[in-house]
Order: structure tokens, then C-alpha cells, then sequence
């Protein structure tokens, strides 16, 4: 038996089956894009803690902050005794991103306790309870961010689900095989918007609308300029908020800190994670400064909600993006994995169905004789475990488990990237002969 194997064993024998297992790897050190697994070996890491590694692992001055902080003080509770460190962090965040002409920020632990926060604030700034969301979507596994989840395996035998929250289809124009162009579809996802209006739920009981601009676990749908640019209109005019959830899409890994500015829309809410903290778990919500100044006290936060040691590594790790242009770097990803995908696809026409998402967070769907209505989940499962035989962690998205992502961090080598997606085609040429 391996190491690994004996981690396993002892993790079957003290964890619950129901905590997934996304990828059977294992770490013991992890530096840049790589990670060192319990039996020596040196993994090339696509999955990157699952979108939370953007600036790679360990970056020195993202360690050193998470020491200083933790050498001065490790807890007080912001609304006990606030610190310095919350304070700067929020600031820089509103420089970042910036809602209007005065912004403010609040901070939490983590994505799915974000949104949570972010619906509560908009019932309370709206005085209504609706709350629209989309087919594919993946906010978290809390009880209101579950139910906003689409994917019933994530919440199966876990109702009754928070009521007054409404869906509808997401507009994956990367799905439709038909004659309308891209703003034509968009304008009849818009119109099915304003029709569910008249038949779903009125306008006026609708706090916001929660959506991810390009989807995470649903398989990275970009959403089309037009829809969300239409749906910024329809918010504006029946004074819904609109809130993007960049918990997986921020912080460079579309190829700008936000997904949602490349569409020339700002939302009114907003919510963040992953690679914000740099691997410390650290959430927030930015919003415009009317909104968040209307909320009732005591309605938000939390004991441990902008941690210092988690704010001190946040800061540093937005810094350090920052120095080595994140963005970029997320360009440069993009443009090579896309490249690699697209040439996959025409040698696997039969297999790989679609190529889709924006900047560095790339996905192909697997599929039977290439037909996006025959999900081949198995083929996807074989693809990713043959991949970490050969060195490379890799992971699945999408409500069938057909869909190969590619969430690396953004700081990996060419030379390093190059050689994970040879190790793909490699494998998926040698699983489908």
C-alpha cells in the first residue's frame, strides 16, 4: 500500500462517504503550480484547490503576511475590537471594484456565506423577498445559497428549500444549435425574463437577480454580453438588484479582475472567494454604498467573518497579483489552453463536443458521437483519473460530470502548462483508441 493509499484508507475509516471525492491526489507540499504528494511525486496541478490558487501556492509574501499577522494576534472579532488589516483590506477591494460612486464592502469566510449575506441585503434594501436564479447554477451548499444551487445531487434529501426563489434557464448560447445569432437568443431569454413576470413572479417581489457570469460547477457558460447588459436594463427598471456571484471568475482568471466589467455592466451586489485569500478561507460582499447603508444591525456578519490572519494574507495576495500582473497572466493561459482545446476537438470530433469559457477558465464537454445531449460523464471520469496516473490533477464540471476543466494557477509555466494538456490528449487518445 502507498501513502496515499493509507490516507485514503484512514480517510474511509473517520470521514463521511458524503464529502466528495473530486480527484483522488494527495499533498504534503505544494509551491507555485505544483503540488508534491504523499509518495514524493510531483503533480502538475489543474485544479488549483478548485479555482483558489490564481497567484499559485505559497507565494512568499502571501506566507510571510499569514505569519506576521499570526505572530501579532490570530482573533479578536471585528465587532469586538476592530484591526487595521480589515480596514485596509476593504479598501483596496473598493478600489478594485468599484459600484457606483461610493462603495462599500463587507467581509465573510467564504463564497456559499457571501451570497448567503448578499441575498439577505438585498430582501432588506428592496422590502422584497423574490430572488431569480439560473439552471446550471452553483452558489454553495448553505442553506439559501443551496437552493439557489441548481445541481439537485448537491442538495438531495436536504429540503424543504428556502422559499420565494424562482428560476430560470441560463442562457447557454454554447448549448443552442440553431439558426438565431448570439443577440437574437439573448433577446428571447430576455423576453422569457419579462414574460415570467406575468406568469412566475411579479416584478415588484423581486429583491434581485443572482447570477455567475461565467458558470463554475455548471460547466463554464459564459453568459452572452447582450443577455446580461439586457438584464442590467430589466433590474434598473423594475428597481431589482443584480448581483454577480465572481466567487470562481474573479481575481484574473478570466483575464481581468472581474468577469463581469468585460461586459460593460456593474452590478449593484457582488460576492467573492477563492482566489482572494490566496488559500485562506475569506469571502466578501461589495456593493454600492446605498444598498449596503440600508441593511438593518446585527443582520450581517459573523464571529469569525474577516479574519485578521485571513484579511493580512488576502491583502498580500492582492498585492502580489498586483506585481505580476495577474490579468495577464490570465490571458496568457487562456490563449494557450484554448489553442490546445480548440486542436483537441478537431482530432477528437466524435468525443469532445464543445470548447467554451473566458480568459484562463476553460472547460471541453465530452460527449457520445459529439452530441451535446449525450453527456459522456464515464469518459470524463476515466479521463481524469488516467491524467493523475500520469501526473496531473485534473477535475470535472457539470451537472452530468462531462466536462474537463482547467482552473491551473494562473503563474504556471508555459513549459509546465504545455506538458499538462499533453498529458490530456495523450489520455483521451489513448481511452477512445
Amino acid at each position: 500500500m502507498t501513502a496515499s493509499d493509507a490516507l485514503y484508507a484512514r480517510r474511509k475509516k473517520l470521514v463521511p462517504a458524503a464529502l466528495g471525492i473530486f480527484n483522488g491526489s494527495t499533498a504534503v507540499s505544494a509551491h507555485g503550480a505544483t503540488i508534491v504528494d504523499a509518495d514524493g511525486r510531483e503533480l502538475i496541478d489543474f485544479a488549483g484547490g478548485i479555482g483558489v490558487m490564481n497567484a499559485g501556492h505559497c507565494p512568499e509574501s502571501v506566507v510571510r503576511a499569514i505569519q506576521e499577522q499570526a505572530a501579532l494576534f490570530t482573533h479578536t472579532c471585528f465587532n469586538v475590537a476592530l484591526y487595521e488589516v480589515y480596514l485596509d483590506l476593504v479598501e483596496k477591494l473598493v478600489d478594485l471594484f468599484p459600484h457606483g460612486e461610493h462603495t462599500k464592502a463587507l467581509l465573510f469566510n467564504t463564497g456559499a456565506e457571501s451570497v448567503e449575506n448578499a441575498i439577505k441585503i438585498a430582501r432588506q434594501a428592496t422590502g422584497r423577498a423574490g430572488v431569480i436564479c439560473f439552471s446550471n447554477a452553483f452558489h454553495g451548499r448553505t442553506m439559501m445559497a443551496m437552493t439557489l444551487t441548481s445541481k439537485v445531487g448537491y442538495k438531495a434529501g436536504c429540503g424543504p428549500y428556502a422559499p420565494e426563489v424562482y428560476r430560470l434557464d441560463y442562457p447557454a448560447y454554447a448549448l443552442y444549435d440553431g439558426p438565431m445569432s448570439e443577440d437574437e437568443f439573448s433577446e428571447m431569454h430576455l423576453a422569457a425574463m419579462r414574460h415570467y413576470f406575468q406568469t412566475g413572479v411579479p416584478a415588484n417581489q423581486v429583491a434581485c437577480i443572482i447570477l455567475e457570469v461565467v458558470q463554475g460547477e455548471g460547466g463554464f457558460h459564459v453568459v452572452p454580453r447582450r443577455y446580461l447588459q439586457g438584464l442590467r436594463e430589466l433590474c434598473d427598471e423594475h428597481g431589482i438588484l443584480l448581483i454577480c456571484d465572481e466567487v470562481q471568475s474573479g481575481f484574473g482568471r478570466t483575464g481581468a479582475w472581474s468577469a463581469y466589467e468585460q461586459f460593460g455592466v456593474t452590478p449593484d451586489l457582488s460576492t467573492w472567494a477563492k482566489s482572494m485569500g490566496g488559500g485562506m478561507p475569506i469571502g466578501c460582499v461589495i456593493g454600492k454604498a446605498s444598498v449596503l447603508d440600508s441593511i438593518n444591525a446585527g443582520t450581517v456578519g459573523g464571529t469569525y467573518a474577516g479574519n485578521p490572519v485571513c484579511a493580512a494574507a488576502a491583502l498580500a495576495n492582492i498585492k502580489y497579483m498586483e506585481s505580476i500582473d495577474i490579468n495577464a497572466e490570465g490571458r496568457r493561459v487562456g490563449r494557450v489552453v484554448r489553442a490546445r482545446f480548440e486542436a483537441m476537438k478537431a482530432r477528437f470530433p466524435t468525443h469532445i463536443s464543445s470548447v467554451r469559457g473566458l480568459g484562463a477558465m476553460l472547460a471541453f464537454e465530452l460527449s457520445t458521437d459529439g452530441d451535446l445531449r449525450k453527456p459522456n460523464g464515464d469518459l470524463c471520469k476515466k479521463l481524469c483519473a488516467m491524467c493523475l496516473e500520469r501526473g496531473l490533477i485534473l477535475i470535472s464540471a457539470g451537472t452530468s460530470g462531462n466536462v474537463v476543466r482547467v482552473l491551473s494557477p494562473l503563474v504556471i509555466t508555459d513549459k509546465l502548462l504545455h506538458r499538462g494538456l499533453d498529458i490530456i490528449e495523450a489520455c483521451l487518445a489513448e481511452l477512445v483508441g
